[in-house]
């Protein structure tokens, strides 16, 4: 009975905050055949387009995008790779929230953060600045943002740096987990807090929303994932270069989506926090409370859930577990937190079970973490503290893990995308 109780009140609150903005916007579901038609024919892959001589009909649309995606997925490790960016360069600016909701409260904080950039009183941060290797037709999004936090030099001189790239949520304004990097840095861990394509300061004028990140348009949704997990990977290429050798990356929600994929296909990438996850990118897009106005679009367009789910099966994280665990994981073994919500309308439950099972089946080193809470409740009190803690707690061990075994990693070892093995050395 009290579990009923609580279980129903958990739901009565989680819809409460997934409803509360109401500037979702229903657009209507476009193919986007045009956004990934630069990858594909570069990489000798055009024949799969649509002819464009002709009118194209929606199911020669659909099974063309279908055929698409099976190809990407075989060739993931192009998809996701990338040629080093040449302009990296540090920028100091005063932060801004860059908010994505138009409540009072919201309004508010944005603009006393203004007030105070404009009469000096707000302090500067460093943001990493390079081009994406992933174009779009948004300059401003093609220009990659990542709030640089350098955790102070330690006294060890041969102690190993080593640093975490932080993805927050979709939709997140640019404070969105800063507290996280903060607390990295107390643990002597760099964070670079990665502001996802379309969000934040990388979102284009038109939007009040992060809505192009995953949208009814097929095509627009996967080049934003692509361009994610190489601005990821670019972020390790940076890092490397300032004479870090252990790395992680902490995604959440949406954000947990583009590091497993980044991880995936990066092996210097060792530490692995997803804080929500979930298998299919489609399946969370047609089942979650926060995407229902994506729903709305593609079921106008006569989609069903598993068609929808074959359209994005390249961003899945299911399709590219293998990858992740398997023999083409070079170097040691990743260490892996999932966390997880048993109240979760936006991630459901039972996916977020298929991503604990798939882990546990496959014998790799994982840990699991339950909250009683839901998606967007895992933001309030007191929540948010428990999952701080879970996540602090294990990138804490894992790199301490890392010195401990003493794994190095090749300097400057991936370039255009492809990866070089590295050796495990035994503890001395």
């Amino acid at each position: 009975m009290l579990r009923e109780s609580y279980a129903r009140w958990m739901y009565r609150w989680e819809t409460h905050l997934t409803t509360r903005d109401e500037n979702r916007v229903v657009r209507p579901l476009e193919w986007g055949f045009e956004w990934i038609a630069p990858f594909l024919e570069a990489n000798g892959f055009g024949d799969l387009l649509p002819d464009g001589a002709g009118p194209l009909d929606d199911a020669a649309a659909e099974n063309a995008m279908a055929r698409i995606n099976q190809v990407l997925i075989r060739h993931g490790e192009s998809f996701f790779g990338y040629r080093r960016p040449a302009d990296f360069r540090l920028e100091e600016r005063s932060p801004q929230l860059f908010p994505t909701n138009v409540r009072p409260e919201t309004l508010a904080q944005d603009a006393d953060l203004r007030r105070q950039a404009a009469n000096g009183t707000l302090a500067k941060a460093q943001f990493l600045r390079f081009t994406s290797p992933e174009r779009t037709p948004y300059a401003g999004n093609d220009l990659v943002n990542a709030r640089w936090y350098e955790a102070p030099a330690h006294k060890d001189p041969l102690r190993p740096k080593q640093a975490i790239v932080v993805l927050p949520q979709w939709n997140a304004d640019a404070f969105s987990h800063n507290a996280l990097c903060a607390l990295f840095n107390r643990m002597g861990i760099s964070a670079l807090r990665l502001s996802k394509p379309y969000h934040d300061i990388r979102r284009p004028t038109e939007l009040e929303r992060s809505d192009y990140a995953v949208s009814a348009n097929i095509g627009r949704t996967l080049s934003a994932c692509r361009q994610a997990v190489v601005d990821i990977r670019c972020c390790i290429d940076w890092l490397e270069e300032q004479g870090y050798g252990h790395f992680g990356v902490l995604g959440t929600s949406l954000g947990s989506c583009y590091a497993f994929l980044a991880s995936a296909y990066d092996p210097r990438i060792r530490v692995n926090a997803f804080n929500h996850a979930s298998t299919a990118f489609g399946d969370v897009v047609w089942a979650g409370q926060s995407t229902r106005h994506i729903r709305q679009a593609v079921e106008q367009a006569g989609l069903t859930q598993n068609r929808l789910c074959s359209l994005w099966a390249a961003i899945s994280p299911v399709n590219h577990f293998a990858r992740f665990i398997g023999p083409d994981a070079a170097g040691p073994a990743k260490m892996t937190l999932l966390v997880y919500a048993d109240y979760d309308l936006t991630f459901p439950r039972e996916y977020s079970l298929l991503v604990v099972d798939a882990f546990r089946r496959s014998g790799v080193d994982f840990e699991a973490r339950v909250l009683p809470c839901g998606h967007y409740t895992t933001g309030e009190a007191p929540f948010k503290y428990i999952d701080g803690w879970h996540l602090g707690w294990f990138v804490y061990r894992a790199f301490k893990k890392l010195r401990e075994r003493q794994i190095p990693f090749t300097p400057r070892a991936v370039r255009s995308g492809i990866p070089v093995a590295e050796k495990e050395l035994a503890p001395q």
